[in-house]
């Protein structure tokens, strides 16, 4: 008699619900050694909760766990801490990072199993006092990134990396670990250059062709299209569609995904600004963003256009918006509508009507652990005394909280929003349904300039076609003038007016976001060191 052999992860029947909200029903998943999985889905479809549970995180076990079964090799298994499941032989490597900014990549892909060697003090008084094998803390970590297929520095410090390398650290971590034999990997292209994402695709069939599994979680539906062998798409917490990647096609899985057919942007109603005033003139601007290259950007912005930013990773354009804004060190000169704006202080870029939605939407978006309503309203309610009952001439103020609750409502409304009320905690959204209240959050300030960096970063095609398009509706029906940086040229060849590209800290040049994407990839290179 002859046993079929078990898969290596079954999940069957997984249920979850949050305070009351559905967000799983009955979903069933299976994995062989090898297999590289798809995971699609719109934020807030389930896919990083699916994935939090098979993970042991300590967020599902505080809400009352799981309904369902998970089998490895045939056997059930209920992980309650993340250590259990890394026992198993599964990694995870989030949306955001979780390395210690102050150590070096080799000290955070060991950390917590450096190898240690015995000392003369530790032979007398106890293992407590063996010191760490740098030499082969070494070698373990050049391993680990030799495996993985892209070099980094493994002595550079974390907070002197560029993002995509960061990410590459996170990565060689879990594969440093000898009894890896699934990876979870959520989101891991959305920092990374073209470049690195394809050398991360490399990475992936690696590690499928040495039978480790792979759970790919992306937006960018061609990634995995490239490297899955299938496909498993989930809408409002269910499965809709399991397919064999080889049996289906870009157009299928956006609109098993959305429930729809998803129209992409047309470029019919771009504005030609160039007899407007300029509103915003930056000479000579350099900025000390770790990461980013700054060197002397001049930048002449013009009245109600959507001028893009782009470039490659490192090159300033994440730098330029950081620095105007007073994020990081700068020197040069920004004059906005005809006077001078100081640099290295962000309340007087607030006081002049400029605002900023930043890439990092959880280190300086958000305020993690309060109500939607609270990080909507208050940054206006700050800078401008909106949302405020004002009694005895100004000298009480008191929450308008019908007003807060209101533009809360209105921005969830328009920007679809995906939570339970306008008073749930902004750190139980998923990662793309923060990105919209970090817009919204600029909105309400009604601004008369925006700087908006990577506003699509780690969300969905359906929930990317709506933030472009808000963003267009904002600049267009409001008279905005609206800067957006992104890594994503095809974005912003979709929504802008113009194009800077920045290429080793300068401006290479500016075009109409009409041309060849070929004339913008030239500029790309142009001046890169």
């Amino acid at each position: 008699m002859t046993y079929e052999k078990a898969p290596l992860l079954e999940m069957k029947n997984i249920s979850k619900d949050f305070f009351g909200n559905q967000v799983l029903s009955d979903i069933n998943i299976s994995l062989e050694a090898g297999d590289v999985l798809g995971l699609c889905g719109e934020n807030g479809a389930g896919k990083s909760t699916l994935m939090k549970i098979l993970f042991g995180m300590n967020v599902i076990r505080d809400t009352g766990g799981y309904g369902g079964q998970i089998f490895i090799d045939g056997q059930e298994v209920r992980f309650d801490t993340p250590f259990e499941a890394l026992a198993a032989g599964i990694g995870m490597v989030h949306q955001e990072f979780s390395l210690i900014p102050g150590f070096t990549a080799t000290e955070n892909i060991l950390l917590n199993r450096e190898p240690v060697k015995e000392s003369v003090l530790s032979q007398i008084f106890g293992h407590r006092l063996n010191i760490l094998d740098y030499k082969d803390m070494d070698a373990r970590s050049e391993a680990a990134i030799d495996k993985m297929g892209f070099d980094i520095d493994k002595r550079m410090v974390i907070n002197e990396m560029p993002v995509g390398h960061k990410q590459f650290t996170e990565i060689a971590r879990e594969l440093s670990k000898d009894q890896l034999r699934l990876l979870i990997l959520d989101e891991p292209t959305a920092v990374l250059t073209e470049k690195e994402a394809q050398a991360l695709l490399e990475s992936i069939k690696n590690m499928s062709e040495s039978g480790i599994a792979v759970v790919f979680i992306t937006h960018r539906l061609h990634e995995i299209l490239a490297v899955c062998n299938k496909v498993v798409v989930m809408r409002d917490g269910y499965v809709v569609k399991e397919v064999p990647a080889k049996e289906t096609n870009l157009e299928e899985i956006t609109r098993w995904m959305v429930g729809r057919n998803v129209e992409r942007g047309t470029k019919d109603d771009m504005a030609d600004r160039s007899n407007a005033k300029t509103i915003m003139s930056v000479k000579n601007l350099w900025v000390d963003m770790p990461g980013e290259t700054v060197r002397n950007v001049s930048l002449d912005i013009k009245d109600g256009e959507i001028l893009g930013i782009g470039g490659l990773a490192g090159q300033g354009k994440l730098g330029i918006p950081n620095g105007i804004m007073g994020l990081y060190e700068a020197g040069g000169s920004v004059e906005f509508d005809g006077e001078a704006i100081p640099l290295n202080n962000p309340r007087r870029c607030l006081d002049a009507s400029l605002a900023f939605v930043s890439e990092d939407r959880r280190g300086v978006g958000l305020l993690l652990d309060e109500s939607l309503e609270w990080n909507i309203a208050f940054p206006a309610m700050q800078v401008q005394n909106k949302f405020l009952h004002h009694y005895l001439g100004g000298l009480i103020k008191w929450r308008n909280e019908a007003a807060i609750h209101k533009v809360t409502q209105k921005y969830i409304d328009e920007l679809q929003i995906k939570c339970t009320s306008s008073k749930q905690n902004a750190k139980e959204l998923s990662g793309g349904n923060q990105q919209k209240v970090c817009l919204a959050k600029a909105f309400a300030l009604e601004p008369k300039f925006l700087f908006v960096s990577e506003p699509t970063r780690g969300i969905d095609v359906g929930a990317k076609a709506l933030v472009l398009d808000a963003l267009k509706r904002f600049n267009r029906e409001s008279g905005v003038t609206v800067v957006m940086i992104s890594s994503e040229l095809e974005e912003l060849r979709q929504i802008c007016d113009r194009i800077a590209i920045v290429s080793g800290g300068k401006i290479a040049g500016i075009l109409p976001a009409a041309e060849p994407s070929e004339a913008f990839g030239m500029l790309m290179v142009s001046q890169v060191k």
